[in-house]
C-alpha cells in the first residue's frame, strides 16, 4: 500500500490541492485523473529524457513510464501562483530506490483547472 506524507496546509487552494492529487495519481498510476488533468496540446518535458507533446503522445508515454511499485510518496512543497504552480518531494520504490523529484506546471489559465504544460525533474539518489 502506498504511503503519502504531505505537509497539512490552509486548504484554501484549489490549485495546489489539484497539484496534490495529480502527483499522488502519478504515484498511484492512476492514468485517467492525469489525462483528465491535461490539456489536449499538453507539453511534457522531462528533463534529461523525453519531449512529449499532445495529448494521445502523453497518454503513450504515461503508459510506458506509470508503476505501481512506489511505496512512499513525500510531497515537501506545492506552490501555486496565478497561472504557475510547483511541486516537489520524494518517492520511494518497492525496490528501495530513493527518487527526488520536481515539477513546474502552467495551467490553461489562472482559474484553470488543467495543465497546459509541466517540465519534470528527477534525480535518483
Amino acid at each position: 500500500m502506498l504511503e503519502i506524507n504531505i505537509k497539512t496546509d490552509c486548504g484554501n487552494a484549489p490549485k495546489r490541492e489539484f497539484l496534490k492529487n495529480f502527483r499522488i495519481a502519478m504515484a498511484k498510476a492512476n492514468q485517467e485523473l492525469l489525462l483528465n488533468g491535461v490539456t489536449d496540446d499538453i507539453v511534457w518535458n522531462v528533463v534529461g529524457g523525453k519531449l512529449t507533446e499532445g495529448k494521445d503522445s502523453y497518454s503513450k508515454e504515461l503508459k510506458k513510464v506509470l508503476s505501481n511499485d512506489t511505496k512512499v510518496l513525500t510531497i515537501h512543497q506545492i506552490l501555486s501562483h496565478g497561472k504557475e504552480g510547483a511541486i516537489n518531494g520524494t518517492i520511494e520504490t518497492e525496490t528501495g530506490d530513493v527518487i527526488e523529484f520536481s515539477e513546474f506546471y502552467i495551467f490553461q489559465g489562472a482559474k484553470g483547472d488543467k495543465i497546459k504544460s509541466m517540465i519534470t525533474y528527477l534525480i535518483k539518489v
